[in-house]
């Protein structure tokens, strides 16, 4: 089992924790003393040169969101547990998608060494497939608790007697060195930069988290730690107009605007 702290987080100056609502107020002094961040009441907010942080975490129905200005009215970012457009809400899902193609047809165990807001981590879930998630940021392990602790109380869930995928905090370079069983695939969607001309259409969920979080520098030292880690391939997720990370792969699966590279490990071809 992994067991690891993810490091310090570096959130000040631009990310607090946003107090709305007395039964609030405790778990909302807890996030910021374990982000490190400060607690603002919102009432704060129309206060000038009071803050200087420009990204929120607040509770809103029910979850735990993350919020920039323009979505103070507007709810706010979460962990969607419902299955996106096109996805089946049946378990397990068929495995027709581009993902479960590239994942392989004999593949029952998968980390997702990249989870982020962990769409693709319940896509991996619902199609059947044993999954960890690893995580590194200290802001999404927590968005991503929420979401787990949210889908553990589905009904479908509690029907089909399912445990919610378990959710591992730290830098899945380190985490992956420590395997006691390798996954028959790891998952690896790393955030690229973007294109030169910023397309109109990008997901205001991925431009909060390249503000807050970067790009992933570091997406081919974590590509080398899969591939000495898993027991058949690595799966990863590009847009279509970034070349492949690691060289010339297995496989390619196309999708709508991105791509899935397949690096097979030894003599697998399944």
């Amino acid at each position: 089992m992994l067991n690891n702290t993810p490091s310090p987080p570096r959130y000040l100056g631009k990310l607090a924790v946003l107090y709305e609502h007395p039964e609030n107020i405790e778990k909302s002094q807890a996030l910021a003393q374990q982000l490190n961040i400060p607690l603002i009441n919102i009432t704060e907010l129309n206060e000038k040169d009071k803050h200087s942080e420009v990204f929120f975490l607040a509770w809103r129905d029910g979850c735990l969101r993350l919020i920039d200005q323009d979505l103070l009215k507007k709810g706010g970012l979460t962990v969607e547990i419902e299955p996106r457009p096109g996805e089946q809400r049946s378990w397990p899902a068929p495995k027709d998608s581009a993902l479960a193609k590239a994942l392989g047809r004999k593949t029952k165990s998968v980390i997702d060494a990249t989870t982020g807001w962990g769409q693709d981590s319940l896509h991996i879930f619902r199609m059947g497939y044993e999954l960890m998630c690893i995580e590194r940021s200290p802001l999404m392990i927590e968005l991503l608790k929420d979401g787990l602790q949210r889908l553990s109380q589905e009904t479908w869930i509690k029907n089909c007697a399912l445990s919610v995928p378990h959710l591992v905090a730290g830098n899945a370079i380190e985490l992956l060195n420590t395997l006691s069983t390798p996954p028959d695939a790891i998952y690896i969607d790393p955030m690229f930069p973007p294109k030169r001309k910023q397309s109109a259409l990008a997901k205001k969920s991925m431009m909060i988290l390249r503000e807050l979080l970067g790009d992933d520098d570091d997406k081919e030292q974590l590509f080398t730690a899969a591939f000495q880690a898993t027991g058949k391939r690595v799966v990863v997720k590009s847009p279509d107009y970034a070349p492949p990370l690691m060289g010339k792969p297995s496989h390619t699966f196309q999708g709508k605007l991105l791509r899935y590279d397949v690096y097979l490990k030894g003599d697998n071809h399944d």
